[in-house]
């Protein structure tokens, strides 16, 4: 006996994805994104509490316990994790959802009797344990727990092939017998695949990684739901999967790189990870002082934030630079790169933790004819988003890759901390040009000496 009958039961799972349609809305904008992400967080409580009233649960307090345990683990991390470690946070996340997929899939083979259900069951083994390994060599690259370069080794190429090819003789296998070991070897060959692929992957590719994995644990999720004949399960996966694709699409295109480029590059290479060798060419460094004075006198003013800032976590003092600037009647505005930082929309989510405005934001299509009007274009962090090797050197990682045109600015000041290169590893030829002027030290620091010398001109 049931606390809901079937049509209560399918309604409220219609609310919850419904939910999960508006989350995603919500999602596409830094404006709604807090309130999308509620509304996500209402829809998967209201399927969960349907579970529980509308199916026969034989192990309940079991079941309890697993929740307070990964509630008592889970709240904790996400309150106290910083922006930096955002993008570590959310492979961990992708990869402990499809870890779970491909152990659900596992319990319910024993009771698949068709093979389409079978079908199901091998797609969420080999696609969830794939995720789960592939998500977990991102963390630990974004971790630095592990180099950030590619790591390819003799042989490389021919054992993920050997891999992938066993993978699909061993889903072949537990289609048409059930056997429980060949499922085992499945999701052994799955995690050797998942470590395969995201090994030779470097530098500024890893996030696309992450999104392409997201993807498939989505995949794995919608077909999870088809082995326990769930329909939420089935489009909330499908959701994840299809959101997941376009948003590894749209990644890719801003590099302006293909996906299997960038999975596969580093054979041939063509991976976004190069030295980390500091340059000792002589570039044109200033003081915090003239830096202001050439603020404090522009008309226009673009700042492009990057990783560094994030590190530095000086986006509330970028924020009262910005007002600062404003008061003396200085048109300030932000351009955003589509990979600036560690993950998508990175620079949106951190600048809007310091409540700058959302009008000040201005994706890459929108600003970049706007910098051949700035008087100063302040780079705070970022380097290979405004590197011009992107679009000079055929022979570069990042070549072809869209860029921020903040060259075209009168003056360019650059914010950075030493002059080691950037994420992918390349000299950024702009750092010696006439025109670019460096203040050296740590973002945070340096911003609040700038701001403390434009307040007192």
């Amino acid at each position: 006996m049931t606390l809901l009958d079937p049509t209560w039961t399918a309604l409220l799972y219609l609310v919850a994805a419904v939910c999960f349609i508006l989350a995603l809305k919500g999602l596409s904008s830094p404006r709604t994104a807090r309130r999308g992400n509620l509304i996500g967080a209402a829809g998967a409580l209201i399927a969960v509490v349907t579970v529980f009233l509308s199916t026969k649960l034989d192990n309940i307090p079991w079941i309890l316990a697993a929740i307070a345990i990964g509630a008592a683990i889970a709240a904790p991390v996400a309150r106290r994790v910083q922006m930096t470690q955002m993008p570590q946070l959310v492979a961990l996340f992708n990869g402990v959802g499809g870890g779970a997929a491909a152990l659900v899939a596992l319990l319910e083979l024993d009771l698949a009797e068709e093979s389409w259900v079978r079908v199901a069951i091998v797609f969420t083994l080999l696609i969830g344990a794939v995720s789960f390994a592939g998500s977990l060599v991102t963390f630990a690259k974004l971790q630095e727990l592990m180099t950030t370069r590619p790591v390819l080794f003799p042989g490389l190429p021919v054992l993920m092939g050997a891999a992938i090819l066993a993978s699909v003789g061993s889903a072949i296998a537990v289609v048409f017998t059930g056997e429980l070991w060949i499922a085992v070897l499945l999701i052994v060959l799955g995690l050797l695949t998942g470590v395969l692929l995201v090994l030779p992957v470097g530098g500024a590719d890893v996030p696309i990684v992450i999104s392409l994995l997201n993807a498939f644990t989505g995949l794995a999720v919608a077909a999870s739901g088809l082995v326990l004949g769930n329909v939420l399960l089935v489009v909330a996966g499908t959701l994840v999967g299809a959101s997941g694709t376009i948003l590894t699409r749209a990644m890719a295109q801003a590099m302006g790189r293909s996906v299997t480029g960038i999975l596969f590059g580093a054979f041939r290479g063509g991976s976004t990870a190069g030295s980390t060798v500091a340059s000792d060419r002589p570039v044109r460094s200033s003081s915090a002082e003239d830096v202001a004075v050439l603020l404090g006198y522009a008309q226009k003013v673009i700042i492009v934030p990057g990783y560094g800032l994030a590190v530095a976590q000086g986006q509330h003092t970028v924020a009262e630079l910005q007002h600062a600037l404003e008061a003396r009647g200085i048109e300030v505005e932000f351009a955003i790169h589509p990979v600036a930082g560690r993950m998508p929309g990175h620079m949106n989510v951190l600048l809007a933790e310091a409540n700058v405005p959302y009008e000040s934001l201005k994706e890459m299509s929108e600003i970049n004819p706007e910098f051949k009007t700035a008087d100063v274009a302040l780079v705070v962090g970022a380097n290979d988003v405004v590197n011009p090797a992107a679009k000079s050197s055929p022979g570069s990682p990042i070549y072809g890759m869209p860029i921020l045109e903040v060259a075209d600015a009168r003056q360019v000041v650059f914010l950075k901390r030493s002059m080691r290169p950037g994420f992918a590893g390349i000299e950024n030829e702009l750092l010696f040009e006439p025109q670019t002027t460096l203040l050296f030290g740590d973002a945070k620091d340096s911003l609040t000496k700038v701001l403390g010398a434009v307040k007192a001109l």
